[in-house]
């Protein structure tokens, strides 16, 4: 297992090395940067003082070292080029919070109804309830996020049954655990392509596992339908859940980036989309390389998780 961790840790220090590497020179390589629109109605020799200040008088590869140096020996990841104050640490500790309840909020939600509907719907195959689930996940796989938002906002803020607020975020010791209300359209919106998803590959999961030999051997010997489904369907029937969890990380990641928008919520990933509007470079090589570890991270213990589910599977020394 040690040495499984060491080559893991080795691998993703590469692998970030790699993803810094390349989104270092894709945005060197489109021109202009948050500097240019700030300096448009300076005199030459001022906007000169300011270019050099932030070292963009220098070629490419020397700015890729100074970067690359300041990263590793200094651990600073620069300055935003248009909010004065705003560094990676500062965005994690206020922004972070937020995006990450929004996140958590929306794979529980969505991943735990999709599971519970994949397996009502493997149960009752053929049924009514069977062909009832399916369509609903298929509706919801159809529609992005973005799209269901805004349905979202315009058909269930505002009625008879509900009454919930559009835009808006809770604050301060309500940020974890509190201001239900607000978070409630954001977590559908995120939630839904997640619960389509998962339920129609936790019923196939389970069809195939009644299937197998192991199954009919414990049927032959008189388990009911109930221990069958526990001690032997369920649990194998969750690897290909727990395979394609990395997957979910970064579609709540990338998806969230719309829905912040949409929703006004004060997260990174609404930072993320005002930085790359603006060429905020620092701010998104910082993002960037953050959103990579997180899943690579995830990549880590979904492979720990695996010995966990199936007894039969270990880890690669």
């Amino acid at each position: 297992m040690a040495k499984y961790v060491v080559r893991r840790f080795i691998e993703m220090i590469i692998t970030l090395y790699l993803i810094g590497t390349a989104t270092f020179f894709l945005l060197a390589a489109v021109p202009g940067t948050a500097i240019d629109r700030k300096i448009q109605k300076l005199p030459e020799q001022t906007k000169q003082i300011v270019i050099a200040k932030y070292g963009y008088d220098k070629p490419v590869v020397e700015r890729y070292f100074i970067t690359l140096k300041n990263y590793i020996v200094k651990g600073e990841f620069g300055e935003s080029l248009v909010h004065a104050g705003d560094t990676i640490s500062s965005i994690v500790k206020k922004k972070m919070p937020v995006s990450a309840r929004l996140g958590i909020q929306q794979i529980a939600v969505g991943v735990t109804l999709g599971v519970l509907l994949g397996i009502a719907a493997a149960m009752k195959r053929g049924k009514i309830t069977d062909y009832t689930i399916l369509v609903g996940a298929m509706i919801l796989a159809s529609v992005p996020s973005l799209v269901l938002s805004l349905l979202l906002q315009k058909y269930l803020a505002k009625g008879p049954l509900f009454n919930l607020p559009i835009i808006g975020w809770p604050k301060g010791a309500d940020l974890w655990f509190g201001g239900w209300k607000y978070t409630v359209l954001p977590t559908i919106a995120g939630a839904g392509t997640y619960l389509a998803y998962y339920a129609r590959l936790m019923k196939t999961s389970m069809l195939d596992s009644i299937n197998q030999d192991y199954t009919l051997t414990a049927r032959s010997k008189g388990l009911s339908e109930v221990a069958i489904v526990k001690r032997h369907v369920l649990r194998n029937s969750l690897i290909p859940i727990i395979t394609v969890l990395p997957v979910a990380i970064s579609g709540v990641i990338s998806g969230s980036f719309f829905i912040e928008r949409v929703f006004a919520i004060p997260g990174a990933g609404q930072y993320f989309i005002q930085a790359s509007n603006d060429r905020d470079i620092p701010i998104l090589m910082g993002l960037t390389l953050l959103y990579a570890l997180i899943y690579l991270i995830t990549i880590f213990v979904t492979d720990i998780l695996y010995t966990i589910v199936d007894p039969r599977i270990r880890l690669v020394k």
